[in-house]
């Protein structure tokens, strides 16, 4: 097995999109995922775009994504990096793909690299914890979605 990590580039926005929407199937949020392949050409072809996207490639075959953006920690003054979603296709599971991921957006980032995970996917847990991550207690996660009713007066 050769295991190839590098950036996904334009031409390749409908793999970075089935990737996508097969995290979301996975998750049971496919009725939530509306974007389009156009949507990620359109931001991956942003010269200021926000969506960093790395590729898994098992002997030539796209077999996994890791997509982020950068953050900036005050605490410790440093760029870090926001894993949005990791996802590895079933047939290519637990063969150091996903590590392999962790470890290259380690390697670009001076900071922290943070990502949340489904309570319930105990197998993502495991693999997190096993490659030395811990979990963040006394956090609350917040979030403001462009469906949401506009703010109330405080």
């Amino acid at each position: 097995m050769t295991l190839t990590i590098r950036d996904a580039r334009l031409d390749e926005a409908a793999v970075v999109w089935d990737l996508s929407r097969q995290l979301a199937i996975f998750e049971e949020m496919e009725s939530i995922f509306v974007a389009t392949v156009e949507d990620f050409r359109r931001e991956m072809g942003r010269p200021d775009a926000v969506m960093n996207c790395l590729l898994a490639e098992v002997d030539g075959e796209v077999v996994a994504s890791a997509v982020y953006f950068r953050t900036f920690s005050t605490f410790l003054c440093r760029p870090g990096i926001w894993l949005e979603e990791l996802f590895v296709t079933p047939a290519y599971r637990r063969r150091g793909i996903a590590q392999a991921l962790l470890d290259e957006l380690r390697n670009r980032s001076e900071g922290r690299v943070e990502w949340e995970v489904l309570t319930w996917n105990h197998d993502a847990i495991a693999l997190y914890e096993a490659y030395g991550a811990s979990q963040e207690s006394g956090w609350m996660k917040y979030r403001i979605s462009p469906t949401d009713s506009p703010p109330r007066a405080v």
